[in-house]
């Protein structure tokens, strides 16, 4: 099975002429359809709302669009906070997940009237000192044990740092209330890139029933479930995109048998995917620029690591196309790497492709998520342009291209650096 570039050849080399390989392209349509079908497959809840997580691609530009079609910003730091506010994000289009939380950050998200979804127990105390208790809060839950939904093993969330007990989840409940908290939200995440249909119904059913429990047994007061994220991407070719209208419609099924027939069908149901949104709807552009004749074929890239690591930092597929030659016989094998100077910055090992030769573009499918947003600066390498590829055609740079400035602006106070360009 191929999987097929949002962009053609034609237009590729139209945006290379503009803007040097390596790049990362975002697809504003694909983008713009992924929000729409999602807001479609939970529509019969009424108060739901999607928070886009700001980690997987923190570019104002994409963020924008996303607020376009109605979506709210999940966040994780002080410097995400003040991202989201400058784009208009403010009170219940804000929630702030994050965890082992400096003073700061809660200070700046109660000032923007954030919603808190607060990760352990302690930190309770920690909010009343630094920014003050809300009157409603959010508490994340970690259920423990191994996650199995049929016969797929999903993960296992007692070894994930992220969460509360249940015990615990009671007991912050009931200190809340004493210290003047009037309603409650709940949260999981409790698998990563699941492509089963059947994951998100199934996290929904467990925060459903801990949502019942607490409201018979402590008299709480629900007013979000969150689903969090969770729902991945099809990375490799034989896989499919899993089904947002089936998981949507699933889960109003668990909802009216769980919440609404117990007296919970007002809850909101709310949602921070991140890979799911943008994923697919991004790719790094790379240039071909040396090949290697050893022990094994190497395709040397102008891109590294640095411009995406997870292959590097997860062994995660990518899938690769060589623009101009997807019709082409992949009947050589490479690996395709990166400059860095460590054997693990590489693209691709023992992949099928069509011979490749210097100055061919390359194609990095699926990296609109957790791409860019991952680079660093490793071996002095400079992070790349990122390019919104509108509907219409028109293309345009949302990040300009690190530069040697830019790496060391930090050493401002230096004057022997003051004249690097």
């Amino acid at each position: 099975m191929q999987k097929k570039p949002f962009v053609s050849f034609d237009k590729l080399k139209e945006i290379t002429e503009r803007y040097p390989t390596p790049f990362h392209l975002y697809d504003e349509a694909g983008i713009r359809r992924t929000a729409r079908e999602l807001k479609d497959a939970f529509a019969w809840n009424n108060g739901f709302k999607e928070y886009f997580a700001v980690k997987a691609c923190p570019n104002p530009f994409i963020l924008k669009i996303l607020k376009e079609e109605g979506c709210g910003v999940d966040c994780a730091s002080l410097t995400e906070l003040k991202l989201a506010e400058a784009l208009g994000f403010r009170g219940d289009d804000i929630m702030f997940s994050s965890n082992e939380t400096p003073a700061e950050e809660f200070e700046y998200a109660r000032k923007l009237d954030a919603t808190i979804n607060l990760d352990d127990i302690t930190h309770i105390d920690y909010l009343a000192r630094h920014g003050g208790l809300p009157d409603r809060i959010c508490l994340r839950y970690n259920p423990g044990g191994e996650l199995l939904i049929g016969s797929v093993y999903m993960g296992q969330p007692d070894a994930s740092k992220f969460g509360m007990t249940k015990q615990q989840i009671f007991s912050a409940v009931q200190r809340l209330q004493q210290l003047g908290v009037k309603r409650f939200g709940l949260h999981a995440l409790l698998a990563s890139n699941a492509a089963d249909n059947n994951y998100y119904p199934a996290n929904a059913s467990i925060l459903f029933d801990l949502a019942i429990e607490l409201r018979r047994k402590l008299n709480a007061e629900l007013f979000m479930v969150n689903l969090s994220g969770g729902i991945g991407i099809p990375y490799l070719p034989e896989q499919s995109m899993p089904d947002i209208h089936t998981i949507g419609a699933s889960i109003r099924e668990t909802f009216g048998k769980q919440m609404s027939a117990d007296g919970l069908g007002e809850v909101a149901i709310a949602t921070e995917l991140g890979r799911f949104m943008t994923g697919p709807h991004g790719c790094l552009v790379a240039r071909a620029i040396h090949k290697k004749h050893i022990y094994k074929e190497y395709i040397g890239l102008d891109a590294c690591a640095v411009n995406l690591m997870r292959p590097a930092m997860y062994d995660a597929y990518h899938h690769i196309t060589v623009s101009g030659k997807e019709d082409a016989l992949c009947d050589h094998v490479y690996d395709v790497v990166g400059s860095l100077c460590e054997n693990n910055d590489k693209f691709a090992v023992d992949r099928a492709l069509p011979q490749i030769d210097d100055g061919d573009l390359i194609i990095i499918h699926d990296t609109g998520a957790h791409g860019y947003s991952m680079g660093y600066n490793y071996n002095g390498k400079l992070k790349s342009a990122e390019i919104l590829l509108h509907p219409d055609g028109s293309f345009d740079m949302i990040r300009r291209a690190e530069t040697v400035r830019d790496y060391f602006a930090t050493f401002d106070f230096c004057d022997l650096l003051k004249s690097v360009e």
